[in-house]
């Protein structure tokens, strides 16, 4: 009989390593881990960090000119601009099929808002700016919250809040030798003490060389389960937390086949990074 076929392979010719072991111990009991091509090298790191830096930079230009009354079309421009500028490409500009450089998403919208000209930003909506940088054939992804004018009512300030401890949370989970699962509990054991809805259709992924690549990051579910995390992994954090349900559908009216709404019409919040995984825990790329 033939035995399972092995994901992980030392090096030929090589002892075994203390990743090897520990990735073969985990292995070896059942546990899903990671192929060794998903592994970054020193190299791939550099180039990734440095499309992180770019990333960082669209983001900062999108929190230093957004404003009451400006529309998303306007900030896909800005988005643009800054990241060409630099000398990247926007990664999500003609990805199976999206016509823009950036997703914004107003209030009940939880992803994949596709920029318009129709939509104007108001005072006190939240609205969540997704951007993802390819420099040199690398890629980072991060997006953030924007409260509008500044303010807004104390439900929605919450929801933004503790969106985004729900991702400083699920980082902080996400330590070496830990599994994916680690960080879906972290992050729904947080929402739950709020009765939000942590969003299980959509996830987080690995990055770096493609847009999307193992694993899948989820931001539920139980300790122990998922993929094996370890060094050299590169991988985005991205919960999107709701009000109400966790419940989304699809927007009918979005000739793309993009945009993700809340099922109840409560509103919903999102915060990304891109980490590498080091020895002493997560490193944020896109900072």
């Amino acid at each position: 009989m033939f035995g399972k076929k092995r994901r992980w392979h030392c090096l030929s010719g090589q002892e075994p390593t203390e990743l090897d072991k520990q990735v073969m111990y985990w292995e070896g009991r059942g546990k899903l881990v990671p192929t060794r091509s998903l592994i970054k090298t020193p190299e791939q790191i550099a180039g990734i960090r440095k499309s992180g830096e770019i990333n960082t930079f669209v983001l900062d230009e999108v929190e230093r000119l957004i404003h009451p009354g400006m529309s998303t079309l306007e900030i896909d421009k800005i988005c643009y601009d800054a990241c060409v500028g630099k000398g990247g490409t926007p990664a999500c500009l003609g990805y199976e099929g999206f016509p823009k450089s950036v997703c914004t998403s107003i209030n009940e919208v939880v992803c994949h808002g596709i920029p318009k000209e129709t939509d104007v930003l108001q005072e006190g909506d939240i609205v969540n700016v997704d951007f993802t940088t390819i420099y040199n054939g690398y890629y980072a992804d991060a997006s953030r919250m924007f409260i509008i004018g500044g303010s807004t009512t104390p439900e929605k300030e919450q929801l933004v809040r503790v969106a985004k401890e729900c991702l400083e949370i699920g980082a902080a989970a996400a330590v070496p030798y830990s599994f994916v699962g680690d960080i879906g509990h972290a992050i729904q054991k947080h929402a739950s003490k709020y009765h939000y809805g942590v969003v299980r259709d959509l996830c987080g992924h690995g990055v770096g060389l493609e847009f999307h690549e193992e694993p899948e990051v989820v931001h539920f579910g139980h300790r122990g389960t998922g993929m094996l995390l370890v060094p050299g992994m590169v991988f985005t954090i991205e919960p999107m937390i709701n009000m109400g349900t966790w419940k989304v559908y699809l927007d009918a009216d979005d000739k793309y086949g993009w945009e993700i709404i809340t099922e109840d019409g409560l509103p919903s919040a999102q915060w990304e990074h891109t980490y590498l995984m080091t020895e002493q825990g997560v490193e944020i790329l896109t900072y």
